[in-house]
């Protein structure tokens, strides 16, 4: 069984630590390598080459930078295929969720690619007598990324190509669970030619999470992953005098309106919701039936909920996969039977879903319950599994205020053909990624990605301009010349 290796300093290195885990493949319990636990010393190595290795690479002019870009997106391009299919393998998700999610992750690249415009600073002649004003954008030093489980493939490529296009270097610490896709991606950077320190890669825990963010060499941290600990690494690293944009957990609300298109609604709430197994921080978790819409709504998202095919995702007939571990299955399963007992009606039970071929996966079925009220866990509460919670609402103003009273503030959507009722709703709701007639309101490449409340600790949020912003000083140069 393979053991994985650190990238540093430009070379395959092996771990110092003598602790692994096993990277598993939770369609079917198989082992597919063994992860080490690297230690302290593992990353003081890491964070020394690229500290070296910024003071070139900050000199090296932005259009030569972009080039690194177009070879790796060039690269990314040739294999995303096989990326597609060892994501899942890793995590589980089908073929068709993995190639769309890598395809994410290379447009991040492409725009990345551009920073000789996205670097771009101003000037201001004679803004006093004689004197001249100019802000430059400069490199602040290494960066880190601390990625999660559910989207190994894309989450970093929100991160690393921005670090490296405004000249910083930047380290990777992949989720323990799934970081083969990640492993293959920093060979394909490699084979790109990204200078020597440039980027480093260094497997491990918490540990090593904990000592990212102590580290004096260190300037800022991007993080994804749970709210608890999202706000645990913004306050730790804040507390380091670090950068950091750390975004966290979800509870996305879908409004359903009387005059939505229902079959389209249909198929598109259910894929957000059950998509992915429902392990995305974008998937709809509440979806709230206005008005006369609901019986007709809850009939339909129950016969569509009936008719998901688990099952390996390898399999072209499956249309939603395991979840990632068998410890997360069963946070899962109690999170339905504490919806149970606090009087939540069942109306779709995946608990007992099985798949023939697969006795060793971590599977669970398309759940649906209905009669959720405010105080039940199921209306507040992340589960980050395939459960959809059904509400109902007399109108617009009581739908939004379900999404207000939530402590999360992510993502959330609208289906209807009203303009009225459209620009009421992204005008009021107060969340930061919003849809209109989209189920999964994932903002593209050169757009800002995050969401408030305690969705999102930090500033600046992930690619778009805000990631220029992110790994950036704006210097202001004051100029007068006698």
């Amino acid at each position: 069984m393979a053991t994985l290796s650190n990238f540093v300093g430009g070379k395959w290195v092996a771990a110092s630590g003598q602790k692994t885990l096993p990277v598993e493949n939770p369609a079917t319990g198989e082992t597919l390598a063994e992860v080490p636990l690297s230690t302290r010393a593992d990353l003081d190595r890491a964070v020394a080459a690229a500290k070296e290795a910024f003071v070139s690479w900050r000199q090296v002019p932005p259009v030569e930078r972009a080039r690194y870009l177009f070879r790796y997106k060039a690269l990314l391009d040739e294999h995303a295929e096989e990326l597609a299919k060892i994501l899942t393998q890793e995590h589980g998700k089908t073929l068709a969720e993995s190639r769309g999610s890598v395809k994410r992750g290379i447009e991040n690249v492409e725009h990345a690619a551009g920073i000789p415009t996205l670097m771009m600073g101003n000037v201001l002649e004679d803004v006093a007598h004689g004197i001249d004003c100019e802000t430059v954008r400069q490199p602040l030093g290494v960066f880190a990324g601390v990625t999660p489980f559910n989207f190994p493939a894309m989450v970093p490529l929100w991160f690393w190509p921005y670090a490296v296009a405004t000249g910083n270097t930047f380290l990777i610490k992949p989720s323990e669970q799934v970081p083969l896709s990640q492993q293959r991606q920093m060979e394909l950077a490699e084979a790109a030619g990204f200078p020597p320190g440039v980027l480093s890669l260094v497997h491990g825990d918490k540990d090593v999470v904990e000592a990212i963010l102590a580290h004096p060499d260190i300037a800022g941290v991007s993080f994804v992953g749970s709210t608890p600990i999202a706000k645990l690494v913004y306050e730790k690293g804040a507390a380091h005098g670090k950068r950091v944009q750390a975004l966290g957990g979800a509870k996305n609300h879908i409004i359903v309106m009387p005059d939505a298109h229902l079959d389209a609604t249909v198929a598109t709430v259910t894929e957000s919701c059950f998509g992915c197994a429902g392990e995305r921080c974008l998937a709809g978790s509440v979806i709230v039936a206005v008005g006369d819409v609901y019986p007709a709504l809850r009939d339909r998202l129950v016969g569509a909920a009936r008719e998901i095919v688990v099952g390996n995702g390898l399999d072209p007939k499956t249309t939603m996969g395991p979840v990632i571990s068998a410890r997360h299955k069963e946070r899962v399963l109690k999170m339905i039977e504490k919806g149970i007992a606090e009087g939540a009606k069942l109306l779709v039970d995946g608990r007992k879903v099985t798949v023939k071929d697969h006795p060793g996966g971590h599977y669970l079925g398309a759940t649906v319950f209905d009669e959720v009220t405010d105080e039940m866990s199921l209306a507040r509460e992340e589960i980050f599994g395939p459960v959809l919670t059904l509400r109902r609402a007399r109108d617009l103003d009581e739908a939004i205020a379900m999404v207000q009273r939530s402590e999360y503030a992510n993502a959330t959507s609208i289906f209807t053909q009203s303009g009225k009722a459209a620009r009421e709703f992204r005008y009021r709701v107060g969340v930061s990624m919003i849809g209109i007639n989209i189920g999964v309101a994932a903002p593209m490449a050169p757009f800002p990605f995050g969401g408030t409340k305690s969705s999102f600790f930090g500033d600046t949020k992930a690619h778009g301009q805000d990631a220029i912003r992110f790994f950036t000083d704006a210097k202001v140069v004051i100029s007068r010349w006698y």
